[in-house]
Formats: C-alpha cells, sequence, structure tokens
C-alpha cells in the first residue's frame, strides 16, 4: 500500500511540477499573460507540499528518486502538451531514470 500511495504521490508531484513550469513558460515565453504565471507559482506551490506527504521520511531520498520522475514526466507531458517526438534516446535514458527510481525507493532495506 506504501508503494501504491508513493507512486501517487510522484504522479502528482510531477503534474504539479512539470504544469506549474510550463504555465510559467507559456505566460513569459509565449506572451500568455500574468494569469499562466501566477497559475504556475501556485501549482509549483503545490508541489512543494506534495513531496511531504510521501511516506518514506528521508528528504534526500524522495528528491533524488523524483528527479527520475521528473525526467521521464517532462517527455510524457512534451508528448501530451506540446506535440514532441522523443528519439529512442530520450526514451532510453528517461527509461534508466525510472529503474534508478525503483531502485531509489523500494528497493528493500534491512
Amino acid at each position: 500500500m506504501n508503494t501504491l500511495r508513493s507512486i501517487a504521490l510522484f504522479l502528482l508531484a510531477a503534474l504539479a511540477e512539470i504544469g506549474g513550469a510550463w504555465l510559467v513558460w507559456q505566460g513569459v515565453r509565449e506572451q500568455r499573460g500574468p494569469w499562466f504565471v501566477g497559475a504556475g507559482l501556485v501549482a509549483l506551490g503545490l508541489y512543494g507540499f506534495v513531496a511531504a506527504f510521501q511516506p518514506d521520511p528521508n528528504f534526500g531520498r524522495i528528491l533524488a528518486a523524483y528527479g527520475g520522475i521528473f525526467v521521464a514526466g517532462s517527455l510524457a507531458w512534451g508528448i501530451v502538451v506540446d506535440g514532441f517526438r522523443p528519439d529512442r534516446y530520450d526514451v532510453f535514458g528517461a527509461a534508466i531514470c525510472l529503474v534508478g527510481v525503483a531502485v531509489i525507493m523500494y528497493a528493500p532495506r534491512t
């Protein structure tokens, strides 16, 4: 149950951080206005809270593992939202990151 909760929290964190960064990008780079920037800042702030609900008590472990989620999630966001087409190296790199997440977060510890 903790593993499923942890995965759900990682996905929620990715949505908040990547979505927030995208909104800021749209507001600034694509000149879509201050509402996009403001919504992005709110989403980025919410991301900061999500990590605190991870079942593992180690901040460094959570953020290290989230880095791999961020890499894969950013590529997925690009595909779904921006029509980005990753090449095989993007996909392979993201897969390596997700293996790292699994090792960092879910390997049995003594």
